[in-house]
């Protein structure tokens, strides 16, 4: 049987460049774990605002690091800029949600890939996501949703600030804690489902310079598609330009350069 009958990569030296790949990923998502993990989790946990993560400077939680973020380090100017350069690459590259929804869904039992007709549909809660969070900001004024608790121990304030929050504050924190546990059972389900950060990338990642895709050598096998942790194919919906999937392509059909997401 030969290498491409099999599913294998004929190449070793190929082999070790996308084991490199792999591992170079886990390395950056572990390294803006610990760069932007206390930012991500105070926003789910303890930020006061109705839509967190957009108004830090205004925030009166100063042990939260979203202050230093986005007045010093200009992540609201690098997002767009790294959506330009590689699409939606921050979502399987940096986010430490995205990362935590990862590692969950390795053990839930129901994947979902795309040729799921429900795994299809569903991934339309990103846009509805995005569209309730621009509504809720613009229609809430963003206003503080909860009682600010401005210091202490963690687990303490987080206690502190769900017992003080307002029920819009309640109703959206439950929301995301609700899809992360979902993940347990069907995986990634907040970023393919619900996410609104993914979502706005992946209305706009069309205009990506770089990104990985199927090449005219794809015989439609769909090894990708099962090992893919967003349960699709290189260059289509949800796809994070990871890279992973390039270790099972029997027939080196993915590349990577400037072809258009579909």
């Amino acid at each position: 049987m030969s290498d491409a009958q099999s599913g294998t990569i004929s190449s070793p030296a190929a082999k070790k460049t996308i084991f490199s790949l792999t591992a170079l990923r886990r390395l950056s998502q572990a390294i803006f774990l610990g760069i932007l993990g206390q930012w991500s989790f105070y926003g789910i946990f303890r930020c006061p605002f109705v839509v967190p993560y957009i108004s830090c400077r205004n925030c009166p939680v100063i042990t939260c690091h979203g202050r230093l973020f986005t007045m010093f380090w200009g992540f609201w100017l690098l997002l767009p800029l790294s959506v330009l350069l590689f699409g939606r690459a921050f979502c399987g590259w940096a986010c430490p949600g995205g990362f935590l929804s990862q590692m969950i869904g390795k053990v839930a039992p129901l994947k979902l890939r795309t040729s799921n007709f429900l795994a299809r549909h569903a991934r339309a809660g990103q846009y509805l996501g995005l569209l309730v969070s621009v509504a809720a900001y613009f229609y809430f004024e963003q206003f503080r949703a909860n009682v600010p608790i401005r210091s202490g121990g963690f687990f303490e304030s987080v206690r502190l600030t769900f017992e003080h929050a307002g029920p819009l504050w309640l109703v959206r924190s439950l929301i995301v804690i609700g899809f992360l546990v979902l993940g347990l059972f069907a995986a990634n389900a907040w970023c393919r489902f619900a996410c609104p950060s993914g979502g706005m990338i992946e209305a706009v990642k069309r205009l990506s310079l770089f990104n990985f895709h199927k090449t005219s050598e794809c015989n439609d096998c769909n090894m990708c598609l099962k090992v893919c942790e967003m349960g699709t194919r290189p260059g289509e919906a949800n796809c994070t330009n990871c890279g992973d999937c390039r270790k099972v392509c029997p027939t080196d059909a993915i590349g990577f350069g400037g072809k258009r997401s579909s």
